[in-house]
């Protein structure tokens, strides 16, 4: 949480017209009916230890155009990075987004009233298999620094593609 993923997500959206999705989206149309963060952090949980993560992976790939690239907001599990994957193969790649846990706090200031709160909301199971990912990641960015300096990362990820602004 705060490590910037939806920034990324949507500065690929609307500098490069990547479709954006966030599991958090998905989650939502499909289980809940209200925004909390925490409740949709128990869903979230509640559907991986239930075992119906492929289930919430199959819904987010079919909502994709498979001809457009896509940011995809919100892995938290193994077994998204492996749905993707599979689906994608070689066309998929990760970037992990990693920040210091009182940077986070503080984007998320508003969200929380505490940083105590924060700190509870964080160590939720749904959130505990992160790091697992970072070893899979195509290209890992500390977003300690500032908007512009992920934007410059996020660029320079995008020519080593081949892939040009559209703006």
């Amino acid at each position: 949480m705060g490590s910037g993923k939806t920034s990324a997500a949507s500065y690929l959206s609307s500098k490069y017209h990547f479709q954006y999705t966030r599991y958090s989206e998905v989650l939502q149309q499909w289980r809940a009916s209200g925004e909390e963060q925490d409740r949709l952090q128990r869903l979230g949980w509640d559907v991986m230890a239930g075992g119906l993560q492929p289930e919430l992976n199959a819904r987010l790939i079919a909502a994709l155009d498979r001809s457009r690239s896509a940011a995809i907001d919100g892995l938290r599990h193994q077994i998204d990075f492996d749905s993707l994957s599979a689906i994608f193969g070689a066309g998929f790649g990760m970037v992990f987004l990693e920040a210091g846990e009182e940077q986070r706090y503080a984007r998320l200031g508003q969200r929380f009233t505490t940083f105590a709160a924060f700190q509870s909301a964080d160590s939720h199971p749904v959130e505990a298999h992160i790091d697992g990912l970072r070893s899979l990641a195509a290209l890992i960015i500390s977003t300690d620094q500032s908007l512009e300096d992920l934007y410059r990362q996020l660029d320079s990820l995008m020519a080593n593609i081949g892939l040009r602004d559209r703006t």
